[in-house]
């Protein structure tokens, strides 16, 4: 078995004009939610093996939010192929993830987290599959499972959607 998490990177910051893109910070709310959603993969037993995450800085500064709340935080790759690019190219960076990760956090950028766990998904809730598919927001995180060995064995629709957690959801009960 391997679990696979996509997060988007957490709200970023455009008041700022004329900065390149990939150098956005993130927003206030965006650093607000970060860590909840590491505590909430704290919380639910999903820690992960290993962090892949875009080179961007609203992406780095979501992992820097969301590693302390893990306990004891996981080996970290900061990857290029992770910014601006079609889920294609994230599923071929995955699949060169090492067999003895069993669990993967990525941390990237829309569209392609959601054209991936699209990509990826066959089963799973239906309404939770259908909420991603509408919308992936800002620090969502989709959690999905596959029946593989080997990360090179990542497929299209082999994905069973574990569950699927927006900021929403957990501002709401943190509340």
């Amino acid at each position: 078995m391997r679990r696979l998490m996509l997060m988007r990177h957490a709200k970023s910051d455009w008041s700022v004009g004329g900065q390149p893109d990939v150098e956005r910070t993130l927003a206030p709310r965006g650093r607000e939610i970060a860590p909840l959603v590491g505590r909430y993969i704290a919380q639910h037993a999903l820690r992960p093996d290993k962090a892949l995450v875009s080179t961007a800085r609203r992406a780095r500064e979501t992992w820097d939010l969301v590693a302390p709340e893990l306990g004891k935080a996981p080996p970290v790759v900061f990857d290029k192929r992770l910014y601006e690019t079609p889920a294609k190219n994230i599923l071929a960076a995955l699949q060169e993830t090492r067999p003895d990760v069993h669990t993967l956090l990525v941390i990237g950028h829309n569209p392609g987290m959601q054209e991936l766990a699209s990509l990826l998904m066959a089963t799973g809730d239906i309404a939770a599959r259908q909420n991603l598919l509408e919308k992936f927001p800002t620090a969502g995180l989709a959690v999905i499972d596959f029946a593989i060995d080997r990360w090179s064995d990542l497929k299209a629709h082999a994905g069973r959607l574990d569950r699927f957690v927006t900021p929403r959801a957990l501002a709401l009960s943190a509340d």
